[in-house]
């Protein structure tokens, strides 16, 4: 300010009104030199870019465990892939808003918001190890297809032996009718036993209740071939094949089975659910109580930090 115009003010209010001037014209040199900002401006652009991507690693987290719990409870193999593709994806995302962070909170000097993610870090990289083998399992549905065989393939073995007998003449209907009748019924009732213990072992989770499901299975199978093996001498020769068919129907149905219990045995479909209900909820939980902690802290932080 050029001192003809503060001529005649008191000393102090002409030496403020000349700092002041200096300071303006100081910043204003800064801003058309084309600088990069204050630092008050550098710390307000830095925390609002944590602020965006602590956000926005909530929703991919979120997104994240949501499609994992959507391809554990999906209902065909197609779905369970994609549902599987989409948590990989906002895994990822998620993981590249962590590490981005990182970076921003230590080169802020931003110690406290640093720590609260670093704890994050920690339990997400659990949390992605346990949910890549729940993802391995449920894309596997190993429940789901042997269910499938059981309604499908099994059912239909076991339809085909009892129409095979049904239509078995006894070869002296006076003497043999109620014999060959036991004996139909007797394979037929075996191979019902093992249908119905089929959806037991499915569903079921520990090892020792499946062991005796199947002992009960081999047992039921084996009555209905002692049944089909006694009836050869008391049917008519032209009820030969009708037998025949009857034994292709209960191997049919015994091959079945051994693949139902191979995939039941896998559990995959069971597994992943527990595993998903249990220690992924927990960690799922720690999860986001870390990204919400360092949310709040970033809220607190006013715009004036300075690097």
């Amino acid at each position: 300010m050029r001192p003809e115009l503060t001529s005649g003010w008191p000393a102090w209010f002409a030496a403020c009104l000349t700092r002041s001037a200096a300071v303006t014209v100081a910043c204003a040199a800064i801003l058309v030199g084309g600088a990069a900002s204050c630092h008050w401006e550098t710390a307000f652009e830095r925390i609002l870019e944590a602020r965006r991507l602590t956000a926005d690693l909530l929703v991919q987290f979120i997104k994240a465990s949501d499609a994992g719990n959507r391809a554990v409870m999906a209902d065909t193999d197609e779905v369970s892939m994609e549902f599987a593709r989409e948590a990989s994806q906002a895994t990822e995302a998620a993981q590249k808003d962590a590490d981005l962070l990182a970076l921003l909170l230590h080169d802020s000097g931003f110690a406290q918001e640093a720590s609260l993610l670093d704890e994050f870090r920690t339990k997400f990289a659990e949390y992605r190890a346990l949910d890549r083998s729940i993802l391995d399992l449920a894309v596997e549905n190993t429940n789901l297809k042997a269910q499938r065989l059981a309604f499908g393939a099994a059912q239909e073995a076991a339809e085909a032996l009892r129409a095979s007998v049904d239509a078995l003449v006894p070869l002296d209907s006076a003497k043999d009718r109620w014999h060959v009748k036991a004996l139909s019924s007797t394979a037929v009732a075996s191979a019902r036993e093992v249908q119905v213990l089929e959806g037991p072992h499915i569903s079921e989770a520990d090892d020792a209740a499946m062991d005796r499901l199947e002992k009960r299975m081999t047992s039921a199978e084996a009555s209905a071939r002692s049944a089909l093996d006694g009836l050869p001498g008391l049917i008519r020769p032209d009820s030969q094949s009708h037998l025949a068919a009857a034994r292709t129907a209960l191997a049919r149905l015994i091959d079945v089975n051994a693949q139902i219990v191979r995939l039941s045995r896998r559990n995959s479909n069971v597994r992943s659910l527990a595993l998903s209900l249990n220690q992924k909820r927990k960690l799922t939980g720690a999860c986001e109580a870390s990204i919400r902690a360092l949310q709040d802290a970033l809220a607190k932080r006013g715009f004036t930090a300075t690097r």
